[in-house]
């Protein structure tokens, strides 16, 4: 059975387990400078510590633990390494050469671990969800007070960029195109765009229903505004990526549970696509770290699924796996949310 078949039938039986935090998992690890460089990185003068992607590179041992750990705990899909693996953010490490490699490599772990696990539990496939980032420069919004006219990245350089992980994403193995933490709506419709651009090319049906890799996508409400950093509200992002049959529509980041529950229930009343939402670990401390433990978020995320709001529930920055066990555990008890649709049609 092709995976995507397979991911459709796990959607329409149970809400899916997305994993938890990966930089906040290769914190744990205490990694130096030397960690983040190889025999091919010699030349490269700037400092490459903090650039997580590269460690799908330079320890490809560390991004399988993390894999796994969160596997080993209930999770259906995980996320490759690649949330900054366009030549656009890796233009402040002066690796943009690396951009496709980085994507294919990373794909490539977690497609292998992921059909590891498949193998062990059959009633149970996992998938890998190639994870699309916003790139560190907005096309709606100009980073210079002094001249609000100017734009840091065009369109098509975000479109050239996308298309150059899509493809590494794809040619290593993922099941899923996320294009997630969407502060700036213009990004996403340029990430989208791309998508559409190498389906096309690829001869990929765009719909998953015809047998496409699915495309999920995730904003980010930035605070308590209830509106994405370019301005839009819930409502607003929905519309703005609606022409596109997309998998999923979610929240991420930015937020705890229980700061993001207003707006998950616009996106479950009026999404005519499943829901996933993954929270932060509650709000970060004065030191930037999160606090919230599993038992508290979980409590939180609770409401979401009695509700009914929800097909795909994870974790966002400061959830670990003990995050995510605790989730998966408790959705297990709840069925996902039907669309929206289906319910017109009962």
């Amino acid at each position: 059975m092709r995976r995507t078949e397979l991911l459709l039938q796990q959607a329409e039986r149970k809400i899916l387990i997305l994993d938890g935090a990966m930089g906040t998992m290769i914190q744990r690890y205490s990694l130096s400078e030397e960690d983040f460089r190889n025999d091919s990185l010699t030349h490269i003068k700037k400092p490459l510590k903090g650039n997580n992607d590269l460690l799908s590179i330079t320890r490809p041992d560390i991004i399988q633990e993390i894999h796994r750990a969160y596997f080993e705990v209930g999770a259906d899909i995980v996320e490759t390494n690649t949330f900054s693996s366009t030549s656009i953010a890796q233009a402040d490490y002066g690796l943009e050469h690396l951009a496709y490699s980085l994507n294919l490599q990373s794909a490539k772990i977690a497609r292998e671990v992921a059909d590891s696990f498949s193998s062990l539990t059959p009633d149970q496939p996992r998938f890998v969800a190639g994870a699309i980032g916003p790139t560190n420069r907005t096309a709606s919004l100009s980073p210079d007070v002094n001249d609000p006219g100017y734009r840091a990245v065009t369109f098509d350089q975000l479109v050239a960029a996308y298309s150059e992980q899509v493809r590494g994403l794809l040619d290593g193995g993922v099941d899923i195109l996320l294009v997630e933490t969407v502060f700036d709506t213009l990004n996403a419709k340029a990430a989208l765009y791309a998508i559409q651009e190498v389906y096309e090319a690829e001869d990929i049906p765009l719909s998953p229903r015809d047998g496409g890799v699915p495309i999920m996508v995730s904003g980010t409400i930035t605070d308590a505004s209830g509106r994405t950093l370019s301005g839009q509200t819930t409502e607003a992002f929905l519309i703005s990526i609606s022409h596109v049959p997309l998998f999923s529509v979610g929240l991420n980041c930015a937020l705890g549970a229980k700061e993001l529950r207003p707006y998950l229930k616009v996106l479950s009343e009026e999404a005519p696509f499943l829901v996933s939402v993954y929270p932060n670990a509650g709000l970060p401390n004065e030191f930037g770290a999160y606090d919230q433990g599993p038992d508290e978020m979980t409590d939180q995320i609770k409401e979401f699924l009695e509700q009914n709001w929800v097909n795909i529930l994870g974790g966002c920055c400061g959830t670990t796996p003990d995050h995510i066990k605790l989730i998966a555990d408790t959705a297990r008890n709840y069925a996902p949310r039907k669309l929206v649709f289906q319910q017109i049609e009962e």
